[in-house]
């Protein structure tokens, strides 16, 4: 009687909830604005609270290898073979890691009056039938799966009842990584100085178990070791659920090690290492990166920028919901062009993870063929930092229950204070001003100060082009639901950053949030105050506006209408790309992910004499000389 008494109240809260989401999207308050959807993770879709026991003898699930990365890999396949005298379409196959998952490894659900049998969402899993469409007449199928190294065993699990009432059929063996403790995923990221640079990485090592650091030296020269820091997440230091119930997922031992003094544009070699207590050491593959150039220094510098990548399966899995559909021709093609890119900037809304925490790893896992060549530079948006009541801007529940916590620890940016998301970071001719749209940032606040700081500090004369990034844009966007909204834009601070953006002379403000691709013409106050399509020269008299937030995740539709300051959109995915040839002359390109060509590009030309140049607003009235 308790039982559905509980299950009643719980349906009631969940059609009030659905009720409310609908309400709140209707009145333009739900997440992921201007998105077309609710951005819902596929695991959220598994009820697994409700898995009931339905184990049958005449069932099978095997896995192998055994024993996965003999030869050092951190990720590698595995075949699943199913046998199944009562398939049905239904049936799923899910992993789980680590491999026990029965709610003793878990703590009590708040709310529950008896614990479920399995309380932890698994990793990822497939239709059985995906692929094998007669698996339903045959009761066999073959499945393959990548799996990454993420700190533990696993197991597969047949389910039957789909989704919404999955009943566990099969159970399979135990796979593990040869060290599943493994240092791994080296994430880049500019220091506090231009001639650092901070290495993080993640592990199975504590403290008490091995000393991290890395070891580095510019090729033919001695090696140098610098010691590393060490973080972790505790499932308590979350702000809800799914993060700190179903989706909570040990993240290890969080590493990061601060490089000092290099070089300028020397090439590194670097791998990580732990020193064990019986004197031995582990280590990682070995991998390199060119320090940065002297700020001001006059040499062909390329920079990176787009938002919203999210991350996918190369094996299929989880993708019926067709999440983050862009992510991975997004990632192939920095790869492939990784030789002519010197620094990545990624605007918010990374991996997507939504509370699901094992999704890191695999977005990590992801980026780091990028992130372990090049500074990984990222910035905070909605799903990594938005949950009511947790000192944010925004009262929605995009994040999961993560509240910032988990990109603030995973990866390293250079602010002063890691809870608030915004930093500066120079690299040669370019200053950024990374802003926190999650953070008020209006006039008066703390960010506020910290954004003019970092906008009027810049000598432009060595540092001509002057950047701002963040992830919801305050600037200009048509997509449609902002312009059901009328203002075409988020409505709070864009008056205010408008005033610094003109009185600093930024050049190109970046924005992602809105998944498409949209170029303004250099404006102020709604107007074009420069004429002009594909080149700029001479005085810029406004700011170039750019929504780059095509990385990966489903696209965002543009309203009918064109307005007047848009020239040129694009729905598609891809990522823009800035080319600094000199202290003169900058080339802004546009390419689309799934074939790395440009489809939109433009140029400014300019002296040092044209920056100083006082355009409408951007110089004082009077001044005590005058």
């Amino acid at each position: 009687m308790a039982d559905t008494a509980w299950n009643c109240g719980l349906m009631m809260m969940k059609l009030f909830t659905m009720g409310m989401l609908w309400w709140l999207g209707s009145m333009g308050l739900a997440s992921g604005h201007g998105h077309g959807r609710f951005d819902e993770h596929p695991l959220s879709e598994i009820d697994i609270y409700k898995t009931t026991l339905a184990l049958r003898d005449s069932v099978s699930i095997k896995a192998n290898p055994l024993i996965l990365g003999l030869k050092g890999q951190d990720k590698e396949w595995v075949t699943v073979n199913v046998v199944n005298p009562d398939p049905s379409e239904d049936d799923w196959v899910a992993v789980f890691s680590p491999a026990e998952f029965n709610a003793s490894t878990c703590s009590p659900v708040t709310g529950e009056e008896e614990e479920p049998y399995i309380c932890s969402s698994p990793i990822k899993f497939k239709y059985a039938n995906y692929s094998n469409s007669k698996y339903t007449k045959t009761g066999k199928t073959v499945l393959k799966f990548q799996l990454i190294n993420q700190r533990a065993d696993f197991s597969f699990v047949l389910f039957s009842g789909g989704l919404s009432t999955p009943k566990l059929v099969a159970v399979s063996n135990f796979l593990t990584f040869a060290n599943p403790k493994a240092p791994l995923y080296p994430r880049l990221a500019q220091g506090k100085s231009w001639d650092e640079m901070t290495v993080t990485w993640t592990s199975g090592y504590a403290l008490d178990e091995a000393v991290p650091f890395v070891e580095y030296a510019v090729k033919g020269q001695a090696k140098a070791r610098s010691p590393a820091g060490t973080l972790t997440i505790d499932q308590n230091s979350l702000c809800g659920s799914p993060a700190r119930t179903v989706g909570w997922r040990d993240q290890g031992f969080i590493h990061t090690s601060f490089l000092k003094n290099l070089w300028p544009n020397f090439v590194y070699t670097y791998r990580m290492g732990h020193l064990l207590s019986n004197g031995s050491y582990i280590w990682s593959k070995s991998y390199s990166f060119r320090s940065s150039p002297y700020p001001g220094q006059d040499s062909p510098q390329s920079v990176v920028i787009f938002g919203d990548l999210g991350k996918a399966e190369r094996d299929g899995s989880t993708m019926y919901a067709d999440y983050q559909p862009g992510s991975l021709n997004t990632t192939d093609q920095l790869i492939k062009d990784l030789k002519n890119i010197d620094i990545v900037f990624v605007i918010g809304d990374l991996a997507y993870a939504n509370g699901y925490i094992s999704q890191w790893d695999q977005f990590m896992s992801q980026v780091e063929p990028i992130a372990s060549t090049v500074p990984f530079m990222v910035a905070s948006g909605n799903h990594e930092r938005t949950w009511p009541n947790s000192g944010g801007f925004y009262q929605h529940t995009d994040s999961g229950g993560e509240c910032g916590v988990t990109a603030e620890t995973l990866f390293y940016f250079p602010a002063e204070n890691r809870a608030n998301f915004w930093y500066s970071t120079d690299y040669g001719m370019f200053r950024f001003c990374i802003a926190d749209s999650e953070h008020d940032w209006r006039e008066g606040s703390e960010q506020y100060r910290f954004l003019e700081h970092c906008l009027a500090t810049v000598d432009r004369r060595k540092q001509p082009w002057l950047i701002f990034a963040a992830h919801r844009p305050l600037g200009y966007s048509s997509n449609e639901w902002y312009a059901e909204e009328g203002a075409y834009s988020e409505p709070m601070g864009r008056d205010d950053l408008q005033k610094l953006w003109q009185k600093y002379r930024v050049d190109i403000a970046f924005f992602g949030h809105v998944h498409n691709y949209e170029r303004t013409c250099p404006i102020y106050q709604n107007t074009c105050v420069k004429s002009g399509n594909t080149s700029y020269s001479g005085v810029m008299n406004g700011t170039i506006h750019v929504v780059a937030g095509g990385g990966g995740s489903h696209l965002s539709s543009f309203a009918t209408e064109i307005p007047s300051w848009s020239l040129f959109r694009d729905y598609d995915f891809g990522f823009t790309k800035l080319t600094a040839f000199n202290h003169s002359y900058l080339l802004f390109e546009y390419k689309k992910s799934s074939d790395g060509k440009v489809y939109d590009s433009f140029t400014i030309t300019r002296e040092y004499m044209d920056v100083l140049a006082c355009v409408h607003d951007s110089c004082a009235p009077s001044t005590l000389a005058s």
